[in-house]
């Protein structure tokens, strides 16, 4: 029995397929490299089938070549595939980071908007002392303070980005709040918590859509950079950032940070320019 697609069915795949079509050519580019690292995140073993852990002695420090496509580090493991099984813990941490920074920072800003007066300049202050520290320096003392491992990486991360979010929303719920059909609502005899949840927050939150897909990006640079520095996971983790730090100190081999490097940048650079896209299509 063939299908019978409805015409609605078939409006919405031809206004998908123009959506695509009109896209430019580097955002495409950037949700190539997005799916990529999402596939490399969730089945590693389907990309390559050697173990990131162990590795050959005899076969250490070899240059990129058919079978080793990143080359060998200097206990003779395969790079790619150490890449590849670092990208779970990289984009896992992430998600964490962006999750914290949207959930506590959205909720402070929506609170500081919406209800004002003392509440806006309490909670206002206290991000604008969160802002003042940079993230980096941040994410170390909370870092330092959880311990040295990877989710605590991410969470430290999280807390810095929690001012950044909270302004950017306040700034939404603000500027949503003098809307005129906000103003309707409340001569319809809606409750202030109803015209939060129901009105102020879904059209607040635009703005917030691509500030987590832009610090998306940005969480995966300052946890690789936590690793770097030795606040995340130890060795025989692959994590990006630990992936440079061990390759800094093999100069002459120059893949063993080349490999890990263009990883991280490709990434980062891939969620700003969807996160700019997102922004000009709101």
């Amino acid at each position: 029995m063939s299908a019978v697609l409805s015409p609605g069915s078939g409006r919405s795949a031809a206004r998908l397929a123009a959506l695509w079509a009109s896209l430019p050519l580097t955002v495409l580019l950037s949700f190539a490299v997005l799916a990529l690292v999402v596939a490399w995140s969730l089945a590693p073993g389907v990309f390559t089938s050697h173990d990131p852990a162990s590795g050959v002695p005899a076969d250490k420090l070899l240059g990129p070549s058919a079978q080793h496509w990143f080359g060998t580090d200097h206990l003779g493991r395969d790079l790619y595939t150490r890449v590849v099984h670092g990208t779970a813990s990289s984009v896992a941490s992430a998600l964490i980071a962006v999750a914290i920074g949207v959930l506590a920072g959205g909720f402070i800003g929506l609170l500081a908007g919406f209800l004002g007066g003392r509440v806006d300049t309490v909670l206002a202050r206290l991000v604008d002392v969160l802002l003042a520290i940079p993230n980096l320096l941040l994410a170390v003392i909370v870092v330092t303070a959880l311990g040295f491992d990877t989710t605590n990486a991410a969470v430290a991360t999280g807390v810095s980005a929690v001012a950044l979010f909270a302004r950017v929303m306040r700034a939404e719920v603000i500027k949503t709040r003098q809307s005129t059909f906000i103003e309707a609502s409340f001569l319809q005899g809606g409750s202030r918590w109803h015209i939060l949840i129901r009105h102020v927050l879904p059209n607040a939150s635009r703005s917030v859509l691509s500030l987590a897909v832009l610090q998306f990006g940005l969480s995966i640079l300052v946890i690789a950079s936590l690793a770097f520095l030795g606040y995340g996971d130890p060795p025989p983790a692959s994590d990006w950032g630990l992936l440079i730090s061990i390759g800094k100190d093999y100069l002459k081999w120059p893949w063993l940070v080349y490999a890990p490097a263009f990883a991280t940048i490709a990434t980062v650079l891939s969620m700003n320019r969807i996160s700019r896209w997102l922004r000009r299509t709101n």
